[in-house]
Order: structure tokens, then C-alpha cells, then sequence
């Protein structure tokens, strides 16, 4: 799935993680496979299923999935 890489620092954000979401406007390409950049969101310590809401609040809200 692709994301925004905005929204992904939004999510990092709203978590309280301003260090990596500083790591993630300089790594992160501005359109974020979330299958392709997984070792990209490990770095950041993000787990794709919580992107995608797996654990409730990720961006599968937003996103309407």
C-alpha cells in the first residue's frame, strides 16, 4: 500500500516521536510502500500494521480502510 510520507509523519507525531519523525522527512520518499519500505519503517520504529490501523489509531482510519 502506498502512503504519504506526510501522513507518516503526522502518525509519528501524534505519537510523540519527533525524533523519527525528523529521521523520516529526510529518509522517507514522498510516496511510502509500505510493503517495499518496510526495513525504511522499521528504522523509524513503525510497524506497517499500525499504518494501516492493525493496532487501532494508525492511519487506517484516516485513510478509510
Amino acid at each position: 500500500m502506498q502512503i504519504d510520507k506526510d501522513q507518516i509523519i503526522s502518525f509519528l507525531q501524534e505519537r510523540g516521536d519527533e525524533a523519527h519523525a525528523s529521521q523520516a522527512r529526510e529518509e522517507l520518499p514522498s510516496q511510502v510502500d509500505t510493503e517495499k519500505d518496510a526495513d525504511l519503517l522499521a528504522k523509524l520504529g513503525i510497524d506497517p500494521s499500525e499504518l494501516l490501523g492493525g493496532l487501532g489509531g494508525g492511519l487506517g482510519d484516516k485513510l478509510g480502510l
